[in-house]
């Protein structure tokens, strides 16, 4: 059995949200005094060691996150979160492989339109403009699929005619 500090480790990766002392303990099997104990081992360990990450308290609750330090390198390589709208326009782009622009402002939303300028400026969707000039083309593009890493959920992208 894992020591204590390193469950807490193992259950702060795995949620990926700031939780409390309360959450960690349920989660963890013990009580609170415990878990705070154990948390302050943690951090400590955190604190000696020469790490990209670290762990935080929070108002919302203890964190195993990025250290500032690193948020540089970090704004390089993560492009800037997506809310979930932007998410559900990127998805119906994505399981429809090409859609017209038309019917995905149909299926989402004017809202959609917002969206779409968002994905093509991160990188993510690509427009083209139908033949009959009406309307564009809407697919996902290479950096989708390398970011998402759904190349085996995703057949490849065939292009409209």
């Amino acid at each position: 059995m894992p020591r204590l500090a390193t469950q807490i480790e193992a259950i702060l990766y795995l949620k990926g949200k700031p939780l409390s002392i309360a959450e960690i303990a349920e989660f963890a099997g013990c009580d609170k005094d415990t878990i705070e104990d154990a948390l302050i081992e943690l951090m400590a360990d955190y604190a000696h060691r020469d790490s990209a990450l670290e762990v935080i308290e929070t108002p919302a609750g203890y964190s195993l996150q990025l250290r500032s330090s690193f948020q540089d390198l970090m704004q390089n390589l993560v492009p800037a979160e997506l809310g979930v709208g932007a998410l559900r326009t990127l998805a119906a782009i994505a399981l429809k492989k090409t859609i017209a622009q038309t019917d995905l402002i149909e299926l989402r939303g004017s809202g959609a339109y917002q969206h779409i300028q968002e994905l093509i400026a991160l990188g993510f969707v690509q427009r083209r403009r139908q033949t009959d000039g009406r309307s564009y083309w809407l697919q996902v593009t290479d950096k989708f699929h390398e970011h998402f890493e759904l190349e085996q959920l995703l057949p490849p992208v065939e292009q409209p005619s």
